[in-house]
């Protein structure tokens, strides 16, 4: 069984970055997606990383902003957020698609429990 555990969150300013991690415990020979959830708003897909790292897609509202890389080696998937916005202020989640391209997290399990970003104005 594979289980996620993010880390990394916390507040910044407008312009500031930050990154994120989800350490996986179990297989780790998939790709890999990071979704967020702000207060009151659906959940909402951010970026998705192949087992090899050497592909990856992303949503149009961090596009050109946030890259996700991954560390085999170390079980590790990373999400870094540079440019931060205050309307990317929610909770960030790691998941596992049941397949490539996927965008909805109806598509996504295991969840990991999450980790808050805020960035200030």
């Amino acid at each position: 069984q594979v289980q996620l555990v993010e880390s990394g969150g916390g507040s910044v300013q407008a312009g500031g970055a930050l990154r994120l991690s989800c350490a996986v415990s179990g297989r780790f020979n998939h790709p890999m997606g990071w979704f967020r959830q702000a207060p009151g708003k659906e959940r909402e897909f951010v970026a998705a990383i192949s087992w090899s790292g050497d592909s990856d897609y992303y949503g149009d509202s961090v596009k050109g902003r946030f890259t996700a890389t991954r560390d085999n080696a170390k079980g590790t998937l990373y999400l870094y957020m540079h440019n931060l916005k205050p309307e990317d202020t929610a909770v960030y989640y790691c998941a596992v698609p049941n397949r490539w391209g996927a965008r909805s997290q109806e598509e996504y399990a295991p969840w990991g429990q999450g980790t808050q970003v805020t960035v200030s104005s």
